[in-house]
């Protein structure tokens, strides 16, 4: 387990992360979210006692990072899948982790069998992809059997087939009881992947919530159906607009999309109206789309202009919004 109590690093007059308090559990995978200069890094570094916080500490199973007698063997850690130097093999850098930490030299190449390395492993890293760096990364990581797995964009520079086999390896590391503790911005994977959320914005807290609990709180009521009845359609729309707080759009093809209500309230008034109807569901809300909302103000580095016309088109709905 990392707790995390009151973590504050200031870099002169910047704060970087202010107040942080959080624990990430074991037996769960938790998602560490946050806008680009949001603070997580720091926050990781930290954890790692490669940086030292101005006030606040975190603790890994109760202790320091510094205090561990044998750290690869509590606490794998993937904070730059680049730090390994160029001239050295994959295999060679490995070895080197593993002695200095007491851990046989047959682990590693397990783990880079694991990883899928092992045809490579005697390759300098320096013509290593970004991909074959993070796999090297990971197996660093799972290098001493830890009980809790740090790690940072873990999926950059893996093609599709290597960011399923991260997913499938962190479930797996949380479903054998360890901690694991993992940043990453594809949140459609991110969504597939953490069991629970820190999301954090210009170095403060902003959630520490379930992914369900997360979603839900950013959900408003809405709905979708298929009223194939013109009539019917008619009267459906003619009463749910009269309600205050909902509006309806219709597609071209007869679908309505209901925002304020939901689909159990919706088929309720449909079977009260005696009005058919097909598909009906709620609308669910992405992680993306939730996670952009909650940290819209608190994104360090943004884009656009009046000339873009992408912007244009968003004001309207940030400013609904608002």
């Amino acid at each position: 387990m990392i707790t995390v109590r009151g973590l504050t690093k200031r870099h002169g007059d910047i704060l970087a992360v202010d107040d942080l308090t959080f624990d990430v559990r074991a037996g769960r995978v938790t998602g560490f979210l946050g806008p680009n200069g949001a603070g997580k890094s720091t926050t990781m570094r930290m954890i790692l006692g490669l940086d030292h916080p101005t006030r606040g500490e975190a603790l890994i199973g109760g202790r320091p990072y510094t205090s561990l007698r044998r750290p690869l063997c509590e606490v794998g850690a993937m904070l730059d899948a680049r730090a390994v130097h160029p001239a050295r093999s994959g295999r060679t850098h490995l070895v080197a982790q593993a002695r200095a930490n007491g851990i046989p030299a047959r682990r590693v190449d397990e783990v880079l069998e694991r990883v899928g390395l092992a045809k490579a492993a005697r390759r300098p890293a320096g013509t290593y992809s970004l991909g074959m760096n993070g796999r090297l990364g990971v197996a660093g990581a799972l290098l001493g059997d830890p009980s809790v797995l740090v790690l940072d964009e873990p999926v950059n520079g893996l093609d599709p087939d290597g960011v399923r086999w991260i997913r499938r390896l962190v479930r797996e590391q949380a479903a054998q009881g360890r901690t694991v503790f993992l940043s990453s911005h594809l949140m459609s994977e991110m969504q597939l992947t953490a069991d629970h959320l820190v999301v954090i914005g210009r170095g403060r807290l902003l959630s520490d919530a379930s992914m369900g609990e997360f979603l839900a709180a950013a959900s408003l009521a809405s709905a979708r159906t298929v009223v194939p009845d013109p009539e019917g359609r008619a009267t459906l729309i003619r009463r749910l607009t009269s309600i205050d707080g909902v509006s309806v759009e219709v597609s071209a093809s007869g679908e309505l999309t209901v925002e304020g209500r939901t689909a159990a309230e919706i088929g309720d008034l449909a079977h009260y109206c005696r009005v058919r109807l097909h598909r009906l569901s709620d609308v669910e809300v992405s992680l993306e789309q939730a996670y952009m909302d909650l940290t819209a103000r608190s994104a360090e580095y943004t884009a656009g202009s009046a000339a873009d016309p992408t912007a244009a088109l968003a004001a309207p709905n940030e400013a609904g919004r608002a």
